[in-house]
């Protein structure tokens, strides 16, 4: 059996992929989780999987996981046609066919926050959340930056941080959503800070660090259209913190490897990536139709089996 951390990279809609992943790697006897960790929607993956394996173990993760995103999709007729109208003008925007007012979510109500706190409490019940030992089984950390200094924040579930507000802390992407205010800060997406947090992840002694990553490494082509390089924009700036943080395990890896830190308490860990195998343009992020929602869901059950049948875990 190996113990691993699981990292969920956020992506708004595009984390369905993460939840397919996460299915079959809960779901295998060989897989033990010590760690749960996510930023804005990989944050929601984070804590669905991390809620329901404290509570009913594998099974109920899966079904929770599932079962928001099930519900998140805009399935009803007027919803289905305002995702529809809202993906397409985002679309228009990007190929510099129709440009958009900046939408200030500070001069209209907070409908689609209201909406996305309460499927959260629908799936989580946050007050059995609060009461669950903080000491057992595996840690969850989510991801956000508070505004006005800058500081990386991981709200931690063994610091007993874990809200439906923190979560929520850790999606509020600044064009969409206003900024959420804690006991301690006022917070946007985590996206802007650790995207997700693993810089941690070593102390708690895992074997390796798994990652579901969401924008690609490398592309095939230059961008040359203006929606093409704020997309790839928009990728290189979600990947920075994490290149980042892993360069620094890696490195640690590399001095013990080598015999720098014998005697020091370091460990070796490996890392290994998940990753979605194609691009996505950024207004996908926002699209909640059925057939992207399940497509996503599925493409990465099947990457999340690829991937156990590669990796060694015993």
């Amino acid at each position: 059996m190996v113990r691993v951390a699981l990292a969920c990279q956020g992506g708004g809609s595009q984390t369905a992929f993460t939840a397919g992943v996460l299915q079959p790697l809960l779901r295998s006897p060989e897989v033990e989780p010590v760690a749960f960790t996510g930023t804005s929607g990989g944050a929601i993956c984070a804590l669905l999987a991390w809620y329901g394996y404290r509570t009913g173990g594998p099974r109920r993760a899966v079904e929770l996981l599932d079962g928001f995103w099930r519900d998140n999709a805009a399935t009803g007729p007027v919803d289905a046609i305002g995702n529809a109208l809202g993906v397409g003008l985002l679309r228009l925007r990007d190929l510099g066919v129709l440009p958009l007012p900046a939408f200030d979510p500070y001069r209209f109500p907070q409908i689609a926050r209201a909406q996305l706190r309460e499927l959260l409490e629908r799936w989580v019940d946050f007050g059995l959340l609060a009461a669950l030992p903080r000491d057992e089984g595996p840690v969850l950390q989510v991801g956000a930056v508070e505004v006005r200094t800058g500081r990386f924040r991981r709200f931690d579930s063994r610091r007993g941080e874990i809200t439906v507000d923190s979560v929520l802390a850790s999606a509020a992407i600044p064009t969409l959503f206003r900024a959420v205010e804690t006991d301690d800060g006022v917070y946007w997406d985590g996206v802007f800070s650790e995207n997700p947090p693993v810089r941690d992840l070593p102390a708690l002694a895992p074997d390796a660090i798994w990652i579901v990553q969401l924008f690609p490494r490398t592309i095939a082509t230059e961008p040359r259209s203006p929606g093409a390089i704020a997309d790839r924009r928009a990728e290189l700036t979600s990947n920075l913190s994490l290149e980042q943080e892993i360069d620094t395990i890696e490195k640690i890896n590399e001095f013990l490897r080598a015999g720098y830190l014998e005697g020091a308490g370091y460990r070796e860990v490996g890392i290994e990536r998940i990753e979605l195998g194609r691009q996505l343009d950024s207004a996908s992020a926002g699209d909640r139709s059925p057939a992207f929602l399940q497509g996503l869901i599925a493409e990465g059950e099947r990457a999340g089996e690829a991937f156990l049948g590669r990796v060694p875990t015993a």
